[in-house]
């Protein structure tokens, strides 16, 4: 897992030909102009869903990981916690879905690392990461949130 700014990420991270598509349509963004749904950025390979949410409180997070994609999840607007283990680490509650490309989980107490993401900053996410989106920081916010799927190379 990856946690930066977006000024910062193409100095810190090799970017290959589909990250890089990601973070250039993160940086051509006209944030008053955007609505929640789906935009093909590459067609299947490169996709961004807009989402607009209130973050929630909850004692045990829902963990999730990807096998066919790694997620970019860029903050818009508002502040979040995404909870991370290392995938391994998750207890399995729903098994992997291939059509879906995801798996379900939780985390041992005490495992989590809480990644606290403010508008501006975004988190890369692999998939040996697992990840608990949406979580409050102190209490439930608003959230406007881009995550790109970008295929696994």
């Amino acid at each position: 897992m990856i946690v930066t700014d977006l000024v910062h990420i193409e100095k810190q991270v090799l970017i290959d030909q589909g990250l890089k598509k990601a973070i250039d349509f993160l940086r051509q963004l006209a944030p008053k102009d955007l609505r929640e749904g789906k935009i093909e950025i590459d067609g299947q390979h490169v996709f961004a869903l807009l989402q607009q949410y209130e973050t929630i409180t909850v004692d045990t997070p829902k963990f999730e990981y990807h096998q066919k994609y790694i997620d970019v999840q860029y903050i818009v607007s508002g502040e979040e916690v995404i909870g991370w283990l290392p995938a391994e680490q998750m207890t399995i509650t729903e098994p992997y879905d291939p059509d879906k490309d995801i798996c379900f989980g939780t985390a041992p107490k005490g495992q989590i690392t809480p990644v606290h993401l403010r508008a501006g900053q975004l988190a890369v996410l692999y998939p040996e990461d697992g990840h608990a989106p949406k979580l409050a920081v102190t209490k439930p916010s608003q959230v406007f949130k881009i995550v790109i799927k970008v295929a696994v190379s």
